[in-house]
């Protein structure tokens, strides 16, 4: 007995040994989601002014396919930590509207405690918080929508084993640091002008530019903004206390010190990034119709060509050489 004890303290030592070196444990040890975090992580949380307790927030971009980790450093603004790799995630950009549609959701959520997942068939997960306030009142409708390891999506946003690893234990640690929740903020793509000025046309439009908001509070002010549903839209940093109808009407919000300045400047880069992708749509559109008159011409040039060799009909005092009929018996050679 004393030997099997010594040999499972050496095993779960090397194993350990083996997370603090930069590794993780398998999918088949039950104590994936108690890991602790590599020290090169630590070290590098330290590095910002960070500790592994502090606050954090997480943001994907479906476009760029990237998972970002920010966290809260000494200084009391946020700093993004690490930026992971996502392998998959379901459908195109827009957001989830029914149970089944293959679509990852997209928006603001709260992650709390009881929606981790630590014993996920996809090594370790936790669940985005769909449907939210925001879903509801639309109507929205899905389940079990998370982010999870094994690199395999069916409406999820899906991690390598490692990737999903390091980040629930990013998480894990923050609640153990006596935080509530985390924020997650899901996006279509990096919410600038340019880019969504390439989407004028999109029937999701004014659903971007709704959490769009959310986005510019967060790069403006280096925290995650405080977000409701009013009007059966987003508010952020609303005043006053207290959940919000998210049908009744929009209070007024705390803006914050540069706020309108920027989402006045941002909606006049929006309007002339439209101009400029209308210019430049319609360049291309000038470009394709001179492109297929150019080779209309250059096919009419070849036709001409070849009905100068006949191509085009037959001269009927031209004897074919090929007739298909069989060729004459030669006649004999004359004697002389």
């Amino acid at each position: 007995m004393l030997r099997k004890f010594c040999s499972a303290v050496i095993l779960l030592w090397l194993a350990f040994g083996l997370v603090a070196c930069g590794g993780f444990l398998p999918k088949s040890s039950d104590n994936r989601h108690n890991q602790p975090l590599p020290s090169a992580t630590v070290s590098g949380l330290r590095a910002m002014g960070s500790t592994p307790g502090e606050a954090m927030v997480v943001r994907i971009f479906k476009q760029e396919k990237t998972l970002e980790v920010w966290k809260k450093t000494s200084a009391g603004q946020y700093k993004m930590f690490k930026t992971y790799e996502i392998c998959a995630f379901s459908g195109v950009l827009g957001p989830k509207v029914k149970e089944g549609d293959r679509q990852s959701p997209e928006g603001f959520y709260t992650i709390t405690p009881g929606l981790m997942n630590p014993k996920s068939s996809y090594y370790l997960a936790f669940n985005t918080g769909f449907p939210n306030k925001f879903d509801r009142v639309h109507g929205r409708t899905g389940s079990d929508l998370m982010v999870h390891g094994d690199c395999s999506s069916r409406g999820c946003y899906a991690m390598t084993d490692d990737g999903i690893a390091e980040i629930y234990a990013l998480a894990r640690e923050t609640f153990k640091g006596g935080n509530k929740s985390f924020q997650l903020q899901i996006f279509p793509f990096k919410m600038t002008a340019a880019n969504l000025a390439k989407e004028a046309s999109n029937q999701h439009l004014s659903f971007w530019k709704d959490i769009k908001e959310g986005y510019d509070l967060f790069e403006l002010t280096k925290a995650p903004p405080a977000w409701d549903v009013c009007e059966k839209q987003y508010i952020f940093n609303a005043s006053g206390t207290g959940a919000l109808d998210p049908m009744g009407p929009c209070p007024a919000t705390a803006q914050a010190p540069g706020m309108a300045e920027k989402l006045a400047a941002e909606e006049q880069a929006f309007t002339k990034a439209v101009e400029s992708e209308a210019d430049r749509v319609a360049r291309l559109a000038r470009e394709e119709a001179a492109l297929k008159e150019r080779t209309a011409a250059i096919s009419g040039v070849i036709g001409s060509i070849g009905n100068m060799f006949g191509a085009g009909g037959k001269d009927a005092d031209v004897v074919p050489v090929i007739t298909g009929k069989p060729a004459p018996v030669p006649m004999p050679r004359l004697a002389r």
